[in-house]
Protein backbone atom coordinates (compact mmCIF):
# COMPACT_ATOMS: atom_id res chain seq x y z
CA UNK A 1 0.00 0.00 0.00
CA UNK A 2 0.79 3.67 -0.43
CA UNK A 3 0.19 6.83 1.61
CA UNK A 4 -1.40 9.91 -0.59
CA UNK A 5 0.56 12.16 -2.35
CA UNK A 6 2.09 14.72 -1.61
CA UNK A 7 0.93 18.18 -2.84
CA UNK A 8 4.42 18.76 -4.32
CA UNK A 9 6.57 16.36 -5.76
CA UNK A 10 9.73 18.10 -6.04
CA UNK A 11 12.37 17.18 -9.38
CA UNK A 12 15.64 18.49 -9.75
CA UNK A 13 17.52 17.81 -13.19
CA UNK A 14 21.20 17.84 -13.22
CA UNK A 15 24.15 16.83 -15.74
CA UNK A 16 26.53 13.97 -14.55
CA UNK A 17 29.79 13.18 -15.52
CA UNK A 18 30.39 16.88 -16.92
CA UNK A 19 32.53 18.86 -16.87
CA UNK A 20 30.52 22.02 -16.91
CA UNK A 21 26.66 22.42 -17.52
CA UNK A 22 24.96 20.86 -20.54
CA UNK A 23 27.30 18.08 -21.11
CA UNK A 24 27.83 14.72 -19.17
CA UNK A 25 24.38 12.71 -18.87
CA UNK A 26 21.47 14.34 -17.36
CA UNK A 27 19.49 12.68 -14.85
CA UNK A 28 16.09 13.95 -13.11
CA UNK A 29 15.81 13.30 -9.60
CA UNK A 30 12.23 12.93 -7.72
CA UNK A 31 12.06 13.82 -4.40
CA UNK A 32 9.12 13.02 -1.91
CA UNK A 33 8.31 9.61 -4.06
CA UNK A 34 7.35 7.08 -0.92
CA UNK A 35 3.70 7.67 -1.96
CA UNK A 36 3.96 6.92 -5.38
CA UNK A 37 3.44 3.07 -6.98
CA UNK A 38 6.15 1.46 -9.46
CA UNK A 39 3.53 2.21 -12.26
CA UNK A 40 3.62 6.19 -11.85
CA UNK A 41 6.74 5.81 -11.31
CA UNK A 42 7.81 4.37 -14.81
CA UNK A 43 5.28 6.85 -16.28
CA UNK A 44 7.23 9.65 -14.90
CA UNK A 45 9.95 8.47 -15.89
CA UNK A 46 8.49 7.90 -19.69
CA UNK A 47 7.73 11.77 -19.75
CA UNK A 48 11.26 13.01 -18.51
CA UNK A 49 12.12 10.65 -20.88
CA UNK A 50 16.24 10.83 -19.93
CA UNK A 51 18.31 7.43 -20.12
CA UNK A 52 17.32 7.18 -16.30
CA UNK A 53 15.27 8.43 -13.62
CA UNK A 54 15.65 7.90 -9.83
CA UNK A 55 13.14 8.28 -7.40
CA UNK A 56 14.06 8.78 -3.70
CA UNK A 57 11.77 7.15 -1.51
CA UNK A 58 12.98 7.11 1.95
CA UNK A 59 15.00 9.97 3.86
CA UNK A 60 16.48 7.79 6.97
CA UNK A 61 20.76 7.53 7.06
CA UNK A 62 20.42 5.36 4.06
CA UNK A 63 18.67 6.41 1.16
CA UNK A 64 16.21 4.47 -0.59
CA UNK A 65 16.36 4.89 -4.26
CA UNK A 66 14.96 3.62 -7.15
CA UNK A 67 16.51 4.45 -10.80
CA UNK A 68 13.77 3.82 -13.95
CA UNK A 69 14.29 3.95 -17.92
CA UNK A 70 11.57 5.37 -19.99
CA UNK A 71 11.02 1.73 -20.53
CA UNK A 72 11.70 -0.65 -17.16
CA UNK A 73 13.19 -0.48 -13.92
CA UNK A 74 17.25 -0.90 -13.12
CA UNK A 75 18.64 -2.83 -10.08
CA UNK A 76 21.88 -0.07 -10.73
CA UNK A 77 23.14 2.44 -12.78
CA UNK A 78 26.03 4.95 -12.75
CA UNK A 79 25.07 8.53 -13.36
CA UNK A 80 22.07 8.01 -11.63
CA UNK A 81 23.57 7.28 -8.15
CA UNK A 82 26.08 9.96 -8.35
CA UNK A 83 23.39 12.29 -9.51
CA UNK A 84 20.90 11.37 -6.72
CA UNK A 85 23.78 11.54 -3.98
CA UNK A 86 24.64 15.60 -5.04
CA UNK A 87 21.06 16.43 -5.45
CA UNK A 88 20.57 14.73 -1.63
CA UNK A 89 23.41 16.40 -0.21
CA UNK A 90 22.58 19.48 -1.51
CA UNK A 91 18.44 19.48 -0.94
CA UNK A 92 17.66 17.01 1.61
CA UNK A 93 20.69 16.67 4.00
CA UNK A 94 21.67 20.09 3.28
CA UNK A 95 25.41 20.32 4.70
CA UNK A 96 28.82 18.95 3.71
CA UNK A 97 29.21 15.09 4.09
CA UNK A 98 31.68 12.84 3.26
CA UNK A 99 29.74 10.33 2.25
CA UNK A 100 25.92 9.14 1.44
CA UNK A 101 24.89 5.57 1.08
CA UNK A 102 22.18 4.77 -1.44
CA UNK A 103 20.45 1.98 -1.31
CA UNK A 104 19.25 0.36 -5.29
CA UNK A 105 17.82 -3.05 -5.91
CA UNK A 106 21.71 -4.33 -6.76
CA UNK A 107 22.57 -3.39 -2.54
CA UNK A 108 24.05 -0.71 -0.88
CA UNK A 109 26.32 1.68 -2.83
CA UNK A 110 28.35 4.25 -1.03
CA UNK A 111 29.01 7.91 -2.65
CA UNK A 112 31.81 9.63 -1.07
CA UNK A 113 32.52 13.24 -1.60
CA UNK A 114 35.28 15.99 -2.35
CA UNK A 115 34.40 20.01 -2.03
CA UNK A 116 35.79 22.96 -3.88
CA UNK A 117 35.10 26.23 -2.23
CA UNK A 118 32.30 24.69 -0.38
CA UNK A 119 30.74 22.98 -3.32
CA UNK A 120 30.73 19.28 -4.19
CA UNK A 121 33.86 18.57 -6.51
CA UNK A 122 34.39 14.79 -7.95
CA UNK A 123 31.86 12.16 -6.18
CA UNK A 124 33.19 9.07 -5.97
CA UNK A 125 30.87 5.75 -6.16
CA UNK A 126 32.32 2.55 -4.91
CA UNK A 127 30.41 -0.26 -7.14
CA UNK A 128 30.14 -3.99 -6.42
CA UNK A 129 33.38 -6.59 -6.89
CA UNK A 130 33.19 -7.24 -10.20
CA UNK A 131 32.08 -10.85 -11.70
CA UNK A 132 34.08 -11.83 -15.00
CA UNK A 133 32.24 -14.37 -17.17
CA UNK A 134 32.34 -15.37 -21.42
CA UNK A 135 35.42 -14.36 -22.47
CA UNK A 136 35.48 -16.40 -25.59
CA UNK A 137 32.91 -14.01 -27.20
CA UNK A 138 33.89 -13.97 -31.25
CA UNK A 139 35.49 -11.02 -32.54
CA UNK A 140 34.68 -11.48 -35.83
CA UNK A 141 30.41 -11.81 -34.77
CA UNK A 142 31.15 -8.72 -32.66
CA UNK A 143 33.28 -6.73 -35.48
CA UNK A 144 29.87 -7.19 -37.86
CA UNK A 145 27.81 -5.68 -35.10
CA UNK A 146 29.64 -2.84 -34.99
CA UNK A 147 30.39 -2.34 -38.63
CA UNK A 148 34.46 -2.68 -38.43
CA UNK A 149 36.93 -5.07 -39.30
CA UNK A 150 37.44 -8.29 -36.65
CA UNK A 151 41.34 -6.69 -36.66
CA UNK A 152 40.54 -3.02 -35.54
CA UNK A 153 39.71 -5.43 -32.23
CA UNK A 154 43.00 -5.74 -29.93
CA UNK A 155 43.29 -9.55 -29.96
CA UNK A 156 45.57 -9.49 -27.25
CA UNK A 157 42.85 -9.01 -24.77
CA UNK A 158 40.09 -10.51 -24.71
CA UNK A 159 36.36 -9.53 -25.32
CA UNK A 160 34.36 -10.28 -22.10
CA UNK A 161 31.97 -9.89 -20.13
CA UNK A 162 31.74 -8.04 -16.92
CA UNK A 163 29.47 -6.87 -14.13
CA UNK A 164 29.50 -4.16 -11.24
CA UNK A 165 26.27 -4.74 -10.75
CA UNK A 166 25.14 -4.49 -14.27
CA UNK A 167 27.04 -6.57 -17.14
CA UNK A 168 28.60 -5.25 -19.80
CA UNK A 169 30.63 -6.84 -22.74
CA UNK A 170 33.71 -5.13 -22.89
CA UNK A 171 35.49 -4.55 -26.34
CA UNK A 172 38.87 -3.19 -26.62
CA UNK A 173 39.85 -1.53 -30.00
CA UNK A 174 43.51 -0.60 -31.26
CA UNK A 175 42.40 3.14 -32.31
CA UNK A 176 40.53 5.72 -31.74
CA UNK A 177 40.08 6.22 -35.15
CA UNK A 178 37.62 2.52 -34.84
CA UNK A 179 35.98 3.39 -32.27
CA UNK A 180 34.84 6.67 -34.31
CA UNK A 181 33.89 4.47 -36.99
CA UNK A 182 31.37 2.22 -35.16
CA UNK A 183 27.60 1.93 -36.11
CA UNK A 184 25.86 -0.90 -34.50
CA UNK A 185 23.99 -3.05 -37.01
CA UNK A 186 20.58 -3.31 -34.41
CA UNK A 187 19.38 -6.73 -35.85
CA UNK A 188 23.02 -8.48 -35.50
CA UNK A 189 23.16 -6.61 -31.73
CA UNK A 190 19.89 -8.24 -31.00
CA UNK A 191 21.07 -11.90 -32.31
CA UNK A 192 24.46 -11.62 -30.28
CA UNK A 193 22.64 -11.17 -27.02
CA UNK A 194 20.64 -13.30 -27.33
CA UNK A 195 24.09 -15.77 -26.54
CA UNK A 196 25.08 -13.47 -23.68
CA UNK A 197 24.18 -12.19 -19.91
CA UNK A 198 25.76 -8.64 -21.06
CA UNK A 199 22.94 -6.64 -23.37
CA UNK A 200 25.25 -3.65 -23.84
CA UNK A 201 28.96 -3.30 -25.56
CA UNK A 202 31.16 -0.97 -24.24
CA UNK A 203 34.06 -0.43 -26.81
CA UNK A 204 37.26 1.49 -26.06
CA UNK A 205 40.53 2.48 -27.11
CA UNK A 206 43.92 3.69 -25.30
CA UNK A 207 43.99 7.00 -27.39
CA UNK A 208 41.60 9.79 -25.69
CA UNK A 209 39.82 12.13 -27.33
CA UNK A 210 41.84 14.92 -25.16
CA UNK A 211 44.66 14.59 -24.34
CA UNK A 212 44.04 15.69 -20.70
CA UNK A 213 42.44 12.20 -20.94
CA UNK A 214 43.81 8.18 -21.40
CA UNK A 215 41.20 6.47 -22.67
CA UNK A 216 38.08 6.88 -25.02
CA UNK A 217 34.67 4.89 -24.65
CA UNK A 218 31.24 4.36 -26.58
CA UNK A 219 28.24 2.60 -24.98
CA UNK A 220 25.91 1.14 -26.94
CA UNK A 221 22.41 -0.11 -25.39
CA UNK A 222 20.07 -0.39 -28.72
CA UNK A 223 18.95 -3.65 -26.60
CA UNK A 224 17.34 -0.93 -23.99
CA UNK A 225 15.91 1.64 -26.53
CA UNK A 226 18.72 3.81 -26.58
CA UNK A 227 21.25 3.31 -29.55
CA UNK A 228 23.85 5.11 -27.56
CA UNK A 229 24.67 6.23 -24.03
CA UNK A 230 27.01 9.65 -23.69
CA UNK A 231 27.93 8.94 -19.74
CA UNK A 232 28.09 5.38 -18.66
CA UNK A 233 29.38 4.69 -14.73
CA UNK A 234 28.45 1.02 -14.60
CA UNK A 235 29.73 0.45 -17.96
CA UNK A 236 32.88 2.22 -17.01
CA UNK A 237 32.53 0.27 -13.76
CA UNK A 238 33.53 -3.13 -15.43
CA UNK A 239 35.54 -1.34 -17.65
CA UNK A 240 38.15 -0.40 -14.76
CA UNK A 241 37.44 -4.03 -13.48
CA UNK A 242 38.58 -5.42 -16.81
CA UNK A 243 41.62 -3.29 -17.32
CA UNK A 244 42.90 -4.46 -13.82
CA UNK A 245 42.26 -7.90 -14.27
CA UNK A 246 43.90 -8.18 -17.77
CA UNK A 247 46.64 -5.67 -16.19
CA UNK A 248 46.13 -3.38 -19.38
CA UNK A 249 47.67 -0.57 -17.24
CA UNK A 250 49.65 -3.02 -15.04
CA UNK A 251 48.35 -3.93 -11.83
CA UNK A 252 46.28 -0.47 -10.78
CA UNK A 253 44.25 1.76 -12.57
CA UNK A 254 44.04 5.46 -11.85
CA UNK A 255 42.86 7.16 -14.90
CA UNK A 256 40.26 9.75 -16.82
CA UNK A 257 37.79 8.78 -19.53
CA UNK A 258 36.42 10.73 -22.50
CA UNK A 259 32.73 9.48 -23.42
CA UNK A 260 29.63 11.40 -25.37
CA UNK A 261 32.06 13.36 -28.03
CA UNK A 262 29.64 11.40 -30.48
CA UNK A 263 26.33 12.82 -29.25
CA UNK A 264 27.52 15.89 -28.80
CA UNK A 265 27.14 15.27 -25.01
CA UNK A 266 31.33 15.36 -24.14
CA UNK A 267 31.85 13.81 -20.47
CA UNK A 268 34.38 12.84 -18.03
CA UNK A 269 34.77 9.89 -15.65
CA UNK A 270 37.42 9.22 -13.56
CA UNK A 271 38.43 5.48 -12.88
CA UNK A 272 40.65 4.04 -10.25
CA UNK A 273 40.95 0.01 -9.39
CA UNK A 274 42.89 -2.23 -7.43
CA UNK A 275 43.68 -5.72 -7.01
CA UNK A 276 44.69 -6.92 -3.94
CA UNK A 277 43.03 -10.29 -3.64
CA UNK A 278 39.64 -8.99 -4.88
CA UNK A 279 39.65 -5.81 -7.52
CA UNK A 280 37.74 -2.68 -6.04
CA UNK A 281 36.47 -0.36 -8.60
CA UNK A 282 36.06 3.51 -7.81
CA UNK A 283 34.12 5.31 -10.46
CA UNK A 284 34.12 9.39 -10.17
CA UNK A 285 32.68 12.74 -11.67
CA UNK A 286 30.82 15.78 -11.25
CA UNK A 287 28.00 17.04 -11.00
CA UNK A 288 26.06 20.26 -12.44
CA UNK A 289 22.19 21.31 -11.64
CA UNK A 290 20.48 22.66 -14.29
CA UNK A 291 16.54 23.20 -13.16
CA UNK A 292 14.42 22.42 -10.73
CA UNK A 293 10.10 22.36 -10.47
CA UNK A 294 7.37 20.46 -9.43
CA UNK A 295 5.40 17.48 -11.06
CA UNK A 296 1.12 17.91 -10.81
CA UNK A 297 0.07 14.75 -8.93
Amino acid sequence: MHGPLPKELPFHIVDVFAESKFTGNQLAVVLNSDGLSTEKMQEIAKEFHFSETTFVVSKDSKFNVRIFTPANELPFAGHPTLGTAFVIQQHIIGKKVSKVSLNMKVGEIPVTFSYNKGKPGILWMIQKEPAFANAKIDSIEVAKVLGIESDEIDSKFPIQEVSTGVPFMIVPLKTLKSLRRCVVDRRLLLELVKKTEAKSILVFSPEPYKKTSDVSVRVFTDYFGIPEDPATGSGNGCLAAYLCEHMYFGNKVDISVDQGYELGRPSKLYLKATKAGKIAVHVGGKVFPVAKGFLAT
